[in-house]
């Protein structure tokens, strides 16, 4: 029941996340839609400006005998328009402009000239700026009773340009500002939990000590009695007694820095799988391949227990009759050591490739789902790596740890 409820809460945990996932998208979204509203309203808007300015300035150029306050409203009208706008006639040639640099643009006296003035202008710089509008809108054609035909262009105001990427700025933000308080937030609840875990470790080991002291006293007095210091199930009887003494050990370090020194990768492993082999069904056949001479930085006592996790798990999954391989290789090309654990037992799925390392998952009926998170991190205390190197239902996995060979390693609090 206990591992069926944290599987709930795990999946419980994981339909959260995607909940909120869509949640946030769905704001983005409407936040996205109701901008390209605004935004179509004011391009719009305009566009009718940009009309009514070139109706206006055509009213000015084709009815010169108006009244002179109806001319004046109609120069109001024209001079009221906010938006950079160009008007070009048949042949492209620049006749009006507005809202242009007026450092590119001048009117200058000509006196060998028939004209008193003249409105001379940089052309490059309109040739930019008409290139710009003709790619940002539409022109407005103005018809002439004099059968021209005059094209005004025109370009977004400042207002418009900056509320197009205002919502992918302010999302960019809010983005930045979630993923910040998402990690400050796991960091804290991994502080938090960390601190359980070493609380829990350190009790355990603590209460652990009493009763394998006295066990260690009772087996002296039984051998003294029945005169058996050289009793073969005595001394496994030890043995387990021992191991139970460095699994004590192993709680009461953590929190604190592990030692890691050089040891033969191989004689450790092997060490372990003679202690384990005797310990499990003789239908379970072990086989260490590999180099025998390599060596790594190593804690023996987290090792082991990194060894024995993966050792379980392959037993378990071999249910009846199998085999376990272990294969010690040395790349030396990466100053790699590769530890590959293969079991001929039922297999994981490529789905679960992951989440088997995430505390809380399994997929036994019995079971905390703590075994590979705890192996996951005590690799880690290695600075290596594992993972699962490949596997196929039916058939069997692989776990590959990486460790370095020739590194200095930093200590990593456990």
């Amino acid at each position: 029941m206990a591992n069926k409820d944290q599987l709930y809460q795990y999946n419980n945990q994981q339909r959260w996340k995607v909940f909120l996932f869509l949640f946030a998208a769905l704001i983005a979204a409407a936040s996205l839609f109701y901008t390209n509203y605004l935004v179509k309203s004011l391009s719009r808007s305009e566009r009718t400006k940009a009309e009514v300015w070139a109706m206006s300035t055509r009213s000015i150029v084709t009815m010169p005998d108006v009244d002179d306050q109806f001319i004046s409203f109609v120069y109001a009208v024209r001079d009221s328009l906010s938006i950079p706008a160009i008007i070009t006639d048949d042949k492209e040639n620049i006749i009006f402009w507005r809202g242009l640099d007026p450092t590119k643009t001048n009117i200058k006296e000509h006196k060998d000239s028939a004209e008193s003035q003249k409105l001379e202008y940089d052309p490059v710089y309109f040739e930019k700026q008409l290139a710009a509008m003709k790619r940002n809108h539409p022109p407005i054609a103005l018809h002439l009773e004099t059968g021209e035909k005059w094209s005004v262009y025109y370009m977004d105001s400042d207002a418009l340009r900056q509320l197009r990427i205002f919502p992918y700025l302010q999302l960019s933000l809010i983005a930045i500002f979630l993923v910040i308080a998402y990690t400050v937030f796991n960091a804290i609840k991994k502080s938090e939990q960390n601190l359980v875990w070493v609380g829990m470790a350190k009790e355990a080991a603590h209460q652990l000590g009493t009763p394998i002291s006295s066990l260690m006293g009772w087996l002296e007095l039984v051998r003294a009695k029945f005169d058996a210091e050289d009793d073969s199930i005595l001394n496994e009887m030890e043995r387990d007694v021992k191991r139970l003494e460095i699994v004590a050990d192993r709680f009461s370090k953590i929190g604190s820095v592990p030692t890691l020194t050089n040891h033969v990768v191989y004689q450790v492993v092997q060490d372990f799988v003679q202690y384990f082999r005797i310990r499990t069904s003789e239908k379970i056949t072990f086989e260490i391949l590999g180099d025998k001479t390599v060596e790594a930085k190593l804690n023996v006592q987290l090792f082991d227990w990194i060894i024995e996790n993966l050792l379980k798990n392959a037993v378990n999954a071999i249910e009846s009759e199998g085999k376990i391989t272990i294969n010690i290789v040395d790349n030396i090309a990466k100053e790699e050591i590769f530890i590959d654990i293969s079991d001929t037992g039922k297999g994981i799925p490529k789905s679960n490739f992951d989440s088997i390392f995430q505390p809380g998952f399994t997929t036994r009926k019995r079971g905390w789902g703590l075994g590979l998170s705890l192996t996951k991190r005590m690799v880690d205390y290695h600075q290596g790596q594992i993972f699962v190197k490949e596997s196929e239902l039916g058939k069997g996995t692989t776990f590959r740890i990486i460790l370095k060979s020739n590194l200095r390693y930093e200590p990593t609090q456990v």
